[in-house]
């Protein structure tokens, strides 16, 4: 077993990179920079900066000084707009099986799943300005 969270490389990326962004707030970083600093794919890289600018989270400048930049102030893009621009409405279970029906009261992990669900919560909503 890898582990209970599982993020998508996809997401992962996409946080990696946002925040590799947000530490250049006014240099354009290429896709290829970007991709050497993360040691990452620079093809997934590029469809994942393309994602991210469909959610307006970054924008691509032209030029020969060209790259991308976050779109929005730090203080208004959660992790939470990332990983969703990724892959779509968070959806946190509050049970391990796919059928929360397993025919026992009260679930034999107690509220571990719960108080796991609502530290991811508060840590995607972090704001960029916060990491």
């Amino acid at each position: 077993m890898i582990g209970i969270l599982n993020i998508s490389d996809g997401s992962t990326i996409a946080m990696h990179a946002t925040l590799l962004l947000s530490k250049h707030k006014d240099e354009p970083i290429t896709t290829a920079e970007a991709a050497e600093t993360l040691k990452v794919s620079a093809a997934h890289l590029s469809k994942v900066f393309q994602r991210l600018a469909k959610a307006g989270i970054v924008r691509a400048v032209r030029g020969p000084k060209g790259g991308y930049l976050i779109n929005r102030p730090l203080s208004e893009v959660k992790l939470r707009d990332v990983f969703e621009a990724i892959e779509g409405p968070m959806k946190l279970k509050p049970c391990l099986l796919k059928e929360p029906h397993c025919g026992i009261e009260g679930c034999m992990l107690g509220s571990l799943l719960n108080n796991i669900n609502q530290q991811v919560v508060q840590q995607f909503d972090k704001r960029l300005s916060e990491l």
